[in-house]
Parts: C-alpha cells; sequence; structure tokens
C-alpha cells in the first residue's frame, strides 16, 4: 500500500482510463467527416461572441444566439457564397477563353506589339504549356467537383449553423468544461486562453480582415476600369493578400499589363498607383487593428495556410496558422513548467 501512496490517482484506474480514450476515439470519428465546418463554425463564433454579450444584456442567450445566426447566414455566409459563385462562373469562362484561344500568347504578344512592346510570348507558354494546361485543369475540376458537391455542402452547412449557435450559447460553459477535465493548473490554463485569444485575434483580424479591406478595395478599383472578371481577381486577391510578400501585387500588376496590352495606358497607369495604394495600405490597416505585437511569423503564415489547406480545406486558411502557432505556445509552456519543475 505504501509503494503506491506517491502513484498517480490514474494508476489504479486503466479500465477509466481505457474508457476515456475510447470515447475519444469514437467521437472524433464522428466529428471528422466534418471538421472543417466546425472549424468554420469555432471561427464564427469567435467573431460574433462580443455579439453575444452585447444583446445578452437586453434579451436571453437562446434568443441572442439566434439572431446572431440569422446575421451570420445574412451577412456573411450567403454574400460570400454569392461572391464564390460569380468568381468560379467567371473562373471557367477565362479558362474556356485561354482553351479557345481568345485568350492566349498570340493574342497578348499582338497586343503589345501594337503599343510598341515586342515581347515573344510563344516561346515561355511552349516551355510552361504543360504545367499551364494541368493548372487550368485543375481549376475547372474543382469548380466542377464544387458544383457537385452542392448536397454535402448544405449539410455541412446546417452543421456549421447548430455549432455555431450551441458555440455562442453555451460558450461560456463549454471554456469553463474544457479547463475542468484538462489537467493543468489554473494559472497555465489563463495564459494558454489569453495566447490562443491573442492568435485567434491576430489571424482573424489581422490577416482576414485586413485581406477583405485590401481585396474589396482593389475589387472596386478594376469595377471602375470595366475590368473582367471582377469577382474572381477580388477572390484572388484576398487569398494572394493573406500570404506575406505577395498580397494584392499578384493581381493588379498582371491586370495592369493585361491593361496596357489592351492599348489602355490610362487605365493602366492609374491601377498601378490604385494597386500601390491598396498594397501600402497593408503598413497602416494591420497595426491599426491588432498591433503590431500580435503580428505572425512570416514562415508561420505560409506554412500555416498551405498546411491548412491541406489538412482542413478552405478553413485553414484561418485555422493554419492558429495551429501551428499554438502548438509553439503549449511547447514553450510545456519548457517553462518543467524548468521549474526542475529548479
Amino acid at each position: 500500500m505504501s509503494d503506491r501512496a506517491g502513484a498517480p490517482w490514474y494508476a489504479d484506474r486503466p479500465g477509466l482510463l481505457a474508457l476515456a480514450a475510447g470515447s475519444v476515439a469514437i467521437a472524433a470519428l464522428v466529428v471528422a467527416p466534418y471538421l472543417n465546418y466546425v472549424l468554420l463554425a469555432v471561427i464564427l463564433a469567435y467573431i460574433l461572441y462580443p455579439g453575444q454579450r452585447l444583446l445578452e444584456r437586453y434579451v436571453s442567450s437562446t434568443v441572442a444566439a439566434f439572431a446572431l445566426v440569422l446575421v451570420a447566414i445574412l451577412v456573411i455566409l450567403l454574400p460570400i457564397l454569392y461572391l464564390l459563385s460569380i468568381a468560379i462562373r467567371e473562373a471557367l469562362q477565362v479558362v474556356a477563353a485561354i482553351q479557345e484561344g481568345t485568350i492566349g500568347p498570340d493574342a497578348i504578344e499582338g497586343r503589345l506589339a501594337d503599343v510598341g512592346y515586342g515581347v515573344e510570348l510563344e516561346d515561355l507558354y511552349a516551355a510552361y504549356q504543360e504545367p499551364i494546361a494541368t493548372g487550368l485543369q485543375g481549376l475547372a475540376t474543382g469548380a466542377v467537383g464544387i458544383v457537385g458537391g452542392i448536397p454535402e455542402l448544405l449539410i455541412g452547412l446546417t452543421v456549421t449553423l447548430f455549432v455555431l449557435f450551441s458555440l455562442l450559447r453555451d460558450g461560456e460553459r463549454l471554456v469553463a468544461w474544457v479547463c475542468r477535465v484538462t489537467p493543468l493548473r489554473p494559472a497555465v490554463q489563463t495564459e494558454l486562453l489569453a495566447e490562443l485569444d491573442r492568435l485567434m485575434w491576430a489571424s482573424v483580424v489581422g490577416n482576414v480582415v485586413v485581406a477583405a479591406i485590401q481585396a474589396v478595395l482593389l475589387g472596386a478599383g478594376l469595377s471602375v476600369l470595366g475590368v473582367p472578371a471582377v469577382a474572381f481577381l477580388t477572390v484572388a486577391t484576398f487569398v494572394l493578400a493573406l500570404l506575406p510578400l505577395v498580397g494584392a501585387f499578384g493581381v493588379w500588376v498582371p491586370v495592369s499589363l493585361y491593361l496596357l496590352a489592351a492599348d489602355r495606358p490610362l487605365a493602366a497607369s492609374a491601377l498601378v498607383v490604385y494597386g500601390m495604394f491598396v498594397s501600402g495600405s497593408d503598413m497602416y490597416l494591420r497595426p491599426a487593428l491588432i498591433g503590431r505585437s500580435a503580428s505572425f511569423d512570416p514562415a508561420t503564415i505560409v506554412l500555416g495556410i498551405f498546411g491548412g489547406l491541406v489538412v482542413f480545406g478552405a478553413v485553414g486558411l484561418f485555422i493554419g496558422p492558429v495551429v501551428l502557432g499554438g502548438a509553439k505556445i503549449v511547447l514553450d509552456t510545456v519548457a517553462r513548467e518543467r524548468w521549474d519543475a526542475a529548479t
């Protein structure tokens, strides 16, 4: 009996531990098919939770959560789905134009020659024809896959809305339960929650909101200039603006070249000036929204975005950097706790 006096509490409860591990594993299998949509609900709940606390001063938590779910549908989800549907249609039209030769190296080369720029694009296109064709085929296949997966998308969004409602209404109780079942000291739990909150704020506000503002600004400018496929270019701007050192440059520079090739030098010059303003706005928007101390390391952003896309799908754009940053925070905490225990 004395030999077990200093043993951990779970040493003589192997059956309970096995039951807990099995329950968690089965629950993970149930959640896994819709993990992307659950994570989307977590992001939306994080964004809308301040509104939940505000509304709870006047109405019940259930009514407040229901109202915010409606807001998420009408203000966030439906506009995004509508924009994506237009972007996909425009992308398919661009692919069809390239395949038909309406937009191709010969046409662009002829336009450039007309305005005095002799550029040999045929050889360049021939050198990269195979990867270009593969990319276009992948884009078309992906678009068809999205259209074919509409029933699954509707089911997934239904899961998102129900999870979002539960997180808004019972979020505080869920956090309290997680803290209760997590075998960590309260001080460590408080620190981890604060750091994770900082990471989520930096990811959602610092990356997503800034990228969305830049995409809307550039999209509005492209629309004024009469550039085709504005919705597709706006979505592309949003994705590229999430990446450090790329940003809106990846869209307005080639579009400026397109306008120049289309014998619209004034519009091309105007887009260069406006595009530089949009790209430069990052230096002011990000510190104003989150402060410089909450920014991500560029390597964490790039690896988190691309790795998150592979693992979590589209929602990985936002979750990937948080996962990497959260892993670093946890490891730092473990190292500090081990050092404190050793000393």
